[in-house]
């Protein structure tokens, strides 16, 4: 009798993970570029949310200045070139990494559809925010000695072990169901019967 589920050699895993990092990086930029909106909407400055992320390694400063430049209307568009990329490279590793699980679970489905896999990565999403509100970011907080804020309306809170709350806890929860659902799609687009690889 058929099922839905197969068990993956260590060869199909392996793809299955491969495929969900690729789909996990896409689905980071995505994610990343609606944080972005958002954080524009909400007038905290358009490229604030790579600084914020950038603060698990470096001082808050190029944070705390977009984010008070985009609240007086001083600059929406104010960015520090390589804090914003470095807070882009730890965002996609992140994604690539939550990718890599995703695939790896997908690739035990046999016959699941474009559907049903973008609906488990929306819970496969609501799951990672949920890990990485109260478990990733105060532990990467604590690991890389982040200190709390020291002045502004935020005096006090950690720009990583608070990032949920900093953001927006609506937002930040919208941002990680639209990874879910992303990865979800590309990784259901890259395991559908066409593009199988033949049999090991």
């Amino acid at each position: 009798m058929d099922t839905n589920v197969k068990h993956a050699t260590p060869s199909r895993l392996g793809r299955g993970a491969a495929l969900g990092a690729g789909a996990g990086v896409v689905a980071s930029v995505a994610m990343g570029l609606y944080a972005m909106v958002a954080s524009l909407v909400k007038d905290t400055g358009f490229f604030t949310p790579l600084h914020h992320i950038a603060t698990v390694i470096v001082a808050p400063d190029d944070l705390m200045s977009s984010m008070m430049s985009g609240m007086t209307g001083d600059g929406a568009w104010e960015v520090a070139p390589g804090t914003a990329l470095l807070g882009l490279a730890v965002h996609v590793m992140t994604g690539a990494g939550y990718g890599a699980a995703f695939g790896a679970i997908a690739s035990r489905l046999r016959s699941a559809g474009a559907a049903v896999l973008a609906g488990l990565g929306a819970v496969w999403g609501g799951l990672v925010f949920v890990i990485s509100s109260w478990v990733g970011l105060p532990l990467a907080a604590a690991v890389f000695g982040v200190s709390d804020l020291a002045e502004g309306g935020m005096a006090g809170m950690n720009p990583i072990a608070d990032m949920p709350e900093m953001a927006g806890w609506g937002t930040f929860l919208a941002e990680h169901v639209l990874f879910g659902v992303v990865t979800g799609l590309l990784v259901a687009a890259g395991l559908r019967p066409g593009r199988r690889h033949p049999r090991q």
